[in-house]
């Protein structure tokens, strides 16, 4: 075993990544809520925005693990990396084009580059250092990514909504150049943010390829013409079968919270665009804070308890949303968003346990189950839409992935095959 010191500059450079892809998911909600304006959209049309992101995680990790297997992870990471950058610039033709395919295209070019950096970046981090510490390893990677996440919604969401929303009726008479002014002034909003991080997509590529990563597990093997690139025999390991299952849902349930805040703020709460942005930096920060604290609680705690325990804490924040709505349901999703916070991640690392040399393809399943983000936050979506007097009933739908969660924790992460 390496000294654990060795892992340090690997780690870091790692955990960046968990930073830099949370940015880039966590801009959705605001950019929902802005293509709401630009092209005209209602919640359930603007909701397949997450669709097209998260397509990408279903269709691409198998083709992902595949391409680690027989290059490495540090190539994939690379790849992702370059891909992401590449349809962070596509904002710049698309805002002349002002179409929304334009814009789901260019979203499942940046989910898909950013598909590589999970589907690497997840197995990376359990196997460097201790499988016993595992998953506090990568809970207090994934705080990165919390990080990430704070910065899109508090800061970043601030430079793309510009406070106002018009439509062809309400536009004021005096405005200057009229509607096609007012659509291009939000339409190059858009851009800035994405500039930004396709910059420092290509600035850590650069980093990465002058970079010296170890090898793990299988990785300095290049094996025989017999060894599988992808290994559907993992499937045989119960615990990884519910780990993609608890996967699925948690991913939906927090998505469907997540992308429809800030339209649950404006639309239903009553609340300006800049007031709602800065609810949903605080529900993020929320995040950041649950990533901190669980990842210091589960030196002491078993991370499988601590799962159960928060599951049925949001099964009940949950009901409360259902029922109330207004400001307390939106008091409430601050909580669920502190206790979703070590979710992800201890689900992750506890399916992925004793799988050996099946890792890279029991992680391609992992987070090929994220596809739960591309078809469950459209049902709520759709669930808000249709029923708008009830919408708070919407929030029943997160309130049963939560359920899968919690018997995650109870018993489906048991490793007995």
């Amino acid at each position: 075993m390496k000294n654990n010191n060795s892992y340090k500059l690997p780690l870091a450079l790692v955990f960046s990544l968990f930073f830099l892809w949370a940015i880039s998911s966590n801009l959705l909600p605001t950019m929902i809520r802005q293509l709401m304006k630009t092209c005209e959209l209602n919640t359930f049309e603007a909701s397949f925005t997450e669709t097209a992101y998260w397509l990408a995680y279903f269709i691409f990790p198998i083709p992902i693990a595949m391409f680690m297997k027989r290059y490495s992870y540090k190539a994939g990471i690379i790849f992702g990396l370059v891909l992401a950058a590449a349809g962070g610039l596509l904002f710049f033709p698309a805002a002349m084009l002002k179409e929304y395919w334009a814009y789901l295209c260019i979203f499942f070019v940046i989910a898909t580059g950013m598909c590589f950096l999970e589907t690497a970046a997840n197995p990376y981090v359990t196997a460097l250092g201790d499988a016993a510490t595992a998953p506090q390893r990568l809970n207090l990677a994934q705080s990165f990514n919390g990080l990430g996440a704070f910065i899109a919604a508090m800061f970043l969401s601030k430079l793309i909504l510009s406070g106002t929303h018009y439509t062809r009726e309400t536009l004021p008479a005096d405005y200057p150049g009229g509607w096609e002014a007012y659509i291009q002034f939000e339409t190059d909003a858009m851009k800035t943010p994405y500039l930004a991080l396709a910059v420092l997509l290509l600035v850590i590529a650069g980093i990465f390829i002058f970079s010296r990563l170890p090898k793990i597990g299988d990785e300095g093997q290049r094996g025989t013409s017999k060894e599988k690139l992808i290994d559907f025999s993992v499937w045989k390991r119960s615990h990884l079968r519910w780990g993609v299952i608890a996967q699925f849902f948690y991913n939906g349930g927090q998505t469907a919270i997540n992308s429809l805040f800030l339209v649950y703020c404006c639309s239903y709460a009553g609340i300006s665009e800049s007031e709602a942005t800065t609810y949903f930096g605080l529900y993020m920060l929320a995040f950041l804070l649950g990533r901190w604290i669980g990842t210091g609680l589960m030196i002491r705690f078993r991370p499988q308890d601590m799962l159960l325990v928060y599951a049925l804490v949001n099964i009940l924040l949950c009901a409360v949303v259902a029922v109330c709505g207004g400001w307390i349901g939106l008091y409430a999703m601050l909580g669920i968003s502190f206790f979703m916070s070590i979710m992800y991640p201890t689900q992750f690392s506890l399916a992925l346990k004793d799988l050996g040399s099946q890792t890279k393809s029991g992680s391609a399943f992992l987070v090929m189950s994220i596809v739960g983000n591309a078809c469950l936050p459209q049902f709520t979506a759709y669930l808000m839409h249709v029923n708008e007097q009830m919408y708070h009933l919407a929030y029943v739908v997160p309130m049963v992935c939560f359920l899968f969660c919690a018997y995650y924790g109870w018993r489906g992460y048991k490793v007995l095959d």
